[in-house]
């Protein structure tokens, strides 16, 4: 904020006074070095264009030809020229497009607050000058996509419905491949250094990622599926986002993120529809109802949440609230296809099978949506994925220093008839008798770094593992074998120097 430097004195009967909004010769000194103490590039005037400009503005979709993602283009500018001329705030463009009563930009988003104007016309008066540290410079692109010297931790797998194509995370960009692990077949690099979840919709025409920068910002990314061209790029909260999912007719997508919420987006416009804020840790994951009408989420709170899309109303706890009966927090969820029943993992490394709609009234201490627990896995449970019929899934865990893929069977049960009969004690044996049958039918092989991600292929043939050794491993569905090991990415070893004496 800049003062006009103004000494008020009002004389009044032999006594000078100074009016409460004068400033002394102590403010007047403060106002002046606010006024001149450089503003870093880096540190903060970058943080603003990325988390409020960067989503129209980067290579895969350069709204008006202008990138704001590096000093270097936004010194360029774009079609209508440079869009700020340094030590001239008053011809740069760029405060023209921010400022006044209904500002151009950001496009279709809140505007800048005036602290942020502010920052950006004392740095254009200062000189409009670069200090990114050259270690940190950001080139990649499409054309320059990233080069690696070691594998990227996959954090996130999921196939194209056809079952013919592996959607994969990597580092800034979401890497396609064979689904039989034989070549590449496309990269899809953004701007998020972080993919934390991918998803193709139900039709197979679009492939979305959630992700972002940590501390920075969250983005949602929606890809044509076809030509591999950035549909949509939405900036998203302060934080990287997770738990991307379509509903079943594609017409809507749900994610959650670090700032608890758990929203949903049309697909066709990218407007926001809902937002849940009932969460009191971070969201991880969300699903879908069957009819598409609620949104089922988890959380690091240890809670399972089910919300109505339409209001975004909070309506129960799937999970029990009875204090103690949760072991820890919530990192996946899926529902199972053609029922409404979710199966659900986290801290304790127990798959668990819910049913989504309480069918009788909730009382203190019971947990009657709970409808059977698997064989505990080692770890936390990261991912896990229905085979398309429903009758299987994979999940897998990490341990910190190691990690553990398996396949189960799920069983067949009521929805609508399940823990309806018999008080509190009775409930609990019925659970107990249930998740007593062991259903695991596949102790994954091989597999012995932590496992961040799995995907069951939809033709049920094929079930995909990776984690952090940035390896994938495709396990025959029916047998449990090992069929493939690859490295989805080329690396390339960096020798090592060493130092002068």
């Amino acid at each position: 904020m800049r003062f006009d430097l103004l000494k008020t004195v009002v004389v009044v009967t032999g006594l000078t006074l100074f009016p409460s909004n004068a400033l002394s010769a102590d403010d007047t000194k403060g106002a002046v070095e606010a006024d001149v103490k450089p503003i870093s590039f880096y540190r903060q005037i970058r943080p603003v264009l990325q988390r409020h400009c960067s989503g129209c503005h980067f290579a895969a979709k350069k709204g008006g030809e202008l990138i704001l993602t590096s000093y270097a283009h936004f010194k360029t500018g774009g079609e209508t020229g440079a869009v700020f001329v340094a030590g001239k705030p008053a011809e740069s463009l760029v405060l023209e497009y921010i400022s006044g009563d209904d500002p151009v930009m950001p496009l279709g988003a809140d505007p800048l607050d005036a602290r942020q104007i502010d920052l950006i016309e004392r740095w254009i008066k200062q000189g409009g000058q670069d200090d990114t540290p050259p270690a940190v410079r950001d080139d990649i692109s499409a054309e320059n996509p990233p080069k690696y010297d070691s594998p990227p931790v996959i954090t996130a797998l999921a196939y194209t419905p056809d079952s013919k194509t592996l959607v994969i995370s990597g580092y800034r960009e979401i890497l396609l491949y064979a689904a039989d692990g034989s070549a590449p077949s496309g990269r899809l690099v953004g701007r998020s250094q972080r993919i934390e979840s991918v998803a193709v919709s139900p039709d197979g025409k679009l492939i979305a990622a959630t992700g972002g920068t940590p501390a920075l910002f969250g983005e949602v990314q929606f890809w044509d599926a076809v030509t591999g061209k950035l549909v949509r790029s939405k900036t998203v909260s302060y934080d990287t986002l997770f738990g991307a999912s379509f509903s079943g007719d594609s017409k809507r997508f749900s994610f959650c993120a670090a700032d608890h919420g758990v929203r949903v987006l049309n697909v066709a416009d990218g407007k926001q529809v809902m937002r849940m804020d009932a969460h009191s840790d971070w969201s991880f994951a969300a699903t879908f109802s069957l009819a598409g009408t609620h949104v089922i989420s988890v959380s690091r709170d240890r809670a399972m949440k089910l919300s109505i899309v339409e209001s975004g109303q909070f309506v129960d706890n799937v999970t029990s609230i009875t204090p103690g009966a949760l072991k820890g927090g919530l990192m996946a969820i899926e529902r199972r296809p053609g029922q409404e029943q979710v199966l659900t993992g986290g801290s304790d490394g127990t798959p668990k099978l819910y049913k989504v709609f309480r069918t009788r009234k909730r009382i203190i201490g019971d947990d009657f949506n709970h409808i059977r627990s698997f064989r505990p896995m080692p770890g936390r449970i990261f991912d896990l994925q229905f085979s398309s019929d429903g009758k299987q899934f994979v999940a897998g865990s990490s341990t910190g220093t190691g990690g553990a893929a398996r396949i189960y069977s799920v069983g067949d049960y009521d929805t609508q008839a399940i823990n309806n009969k018999g008080g509190l004690g009775e409930v609990r044996q019925q659970i107990v008798a249930r998740t007593s049958k062991s259903r695991l039918v596949h102790e994954l092989p091989d597999v012995t770094s932590p496992v961040f991600a799995v995907a069951y292929r939809p033709d049920g043939k094929q079930v995909a593992v990776g984690g952090f050794d940035g390896t994938i491993r495709l396990f025959d569905a029916a047998t449990g074998k090992l069929v493939k090991a690859f490295v989805p990415v080329k690396v390339t070893r960096v020798a090592a120097v060493s130092a002068k004496k």
